[in-house]
């Protein structure tokens, strides 16, 4: 069962403003097993409200974690992008925190070991805190990654701190956005933190989804779309101060925050401009986010448009990337069978399974230069210059991408 939330996540304001339904979805991420086909999806309702007291974006419906995320089928390493960055930012963070054989570094929802590997290889202790029972073996078994698979909360730090663990980097990365407890959360990093620890926190940025039209990644996952001024507000009230703040490219934008405790730190002149930079586009007032509401209105018609026009001429079209952005897109916008013939993507654990909704297999990016079909949907934008080095014989041999978002565009 899913829960309806009528008071803000962070703050606990009553007065949410309603900006954007995308009506009832499925999961993104349940994509079916072939044997379930015949079975009908749970769908939720997917609405975006704005909190005017404290500049939270978030989602109203809460789906369980344990239904979420206890089997998971993203696996960081899949992505060539995704490992480049994590040995950057560890090999810049062990030199800049001068880690060694004495000191711990734990992330929050660490996957299948992809960030913490690069430590691993300096001779650095490790802790991995993930809730995926797939994820987490995987993890243990191919990377031996020391994990725990748990969710991770304030009760868990302070077992962990009980037991004698405190981290002197605590990573997590685009997990912020999946927490219904953010003040549990946060929390939790207070207390598991040392004293003149540093956390490495990186969310996509909500300016990015606005400015970009970024609509595919609101999905029940993510419940909540931080700019910094709500982040510096959730930080704050925990004893935590956001001390430097970098705007990253990774996932369409995002922000990597730089996070101490209070007695330890305090905010340093790039967190400052970009709170005035907020302030000035309107972060606090609901008309900015209205404006998006009806971006995404606008793109699904062009979108449509353009499809449903290729189609008609007798184009054949398939879809790249099974991620859970793709699954929105897909569902809202009411792309399906009738106009895509499949989706292919990398990851092995998703091929031979339905995108959830629409219910279009799931092949391996071979399936491309198989059946050359004229046009393929860029579902994982994202990652879109990996993925075109990638398929470069496929667009040699007069393959086609339609980009959607930022800006609908042909290649």
């Amino acid at each position: 069962m899913s829960a309806v939330t009528t008071a803000c996540r962070s703050c606990g304001g009553k007065n949410l403003k309603m900006v954007l339904s995308l009506g009832n979805m499925p999961l993104a991420n349940a994509l079916l097993a072939p044997d379930k086909v015949q079975e009908t999806e749970p769908t939720f309702p997917l609405d975006l409200a704005f909190c005017p007291q404290c500049a939270l974006v978030q989602i109203t419906e809460t789906v369980p974690p344990e239904q979420l995320f206890r089997e998971y089928l993203y696996f960081s390493s899949f992505s060539e992008t995704m490992l480049g960055h994590a040995a950057a930012l560890s090999s810049q963070v062990a030199a800049s925190r001068h880690l060694d054989s004495r000191s711990l570094v734990v992330e929050i929802a660490s996957n299948d070991g992809y960030l913490l590997q690069y430590y691993q290889q300096r001779g650095v202790p490790v802790l991995g805190i993930e809730p995926a029972r797939n994820v987490a073996r995987v993890a243990r078994q191919e990377r031996s990654v020391r994990t725990l698979c748990e969710f991770f909360t304030a009760d868990l730090a302070r077992d962990l701190k009980a037991q004698g663990v405190q981290a002197d980097v605590i990573h997590a990365h685009n997990v912020l956005a999946h927490v219904a407890d953010l003040n549990g959360f946060i929390q939790g990093l207070s207390i598991l933190l040392h004293e003149g620890g540093a956390g490495v926190i990186e969310v996509p940025y909500l300016k990015e989804l606005i400015d970009h039209c970024e609509f595919d990644t609101i999905y029940h996952e993510h419940l909540c779309y931080f700019s910094l001024t709500a982040l510096d507000r959730l930080f704050q009230s925990h004893g935590l101060v956001i001390y430097d703040v970098e705007r990253i490219s990774i996932h369409g934008g995002s922000l990597r925050l730089w996070v101490g405790h209070a007695a330890a730190t305090h905010r340093g002149e790039r967190v400052l401009a970009l709170l005035a930079e907020e302030a000035a586009w309107g972060v606090d007032r609901e008309a900015f986010y209205q404006l998006f509401a009806r971006k995404v209105k606008s793109l699904k018609i062009s979108l449509n448009r353009l499809l449903r026009d290729l189609k008609q001429y007798g184009s054949s079209l398939a879809a790249y990337g099974a991620a859970a952005k793709g699954s929105t897109l897909l569902n809202y916008c009411d792309i399906g069978s009738d106009i895509l013939d499949f989706v292919v993507d990398r990851s092995t654990y998703k091929q031979g399974r339905l995108v959830p909704g629409v219910r279009l297999p799931i092949h391996a990016p071979e399936r491309l230069l198989d059946l050359r079909p004229d046009y393929v949907l860029l579902l994982t934008w994202n990652f879109a210059e990996e993925i075109l080095k990638q398929q470069a014989e496929f667009r040699h041999s007069g393959g086609r991408f339609i980009i959607p978002i930022p800006e609908l565009r042909i290649v």
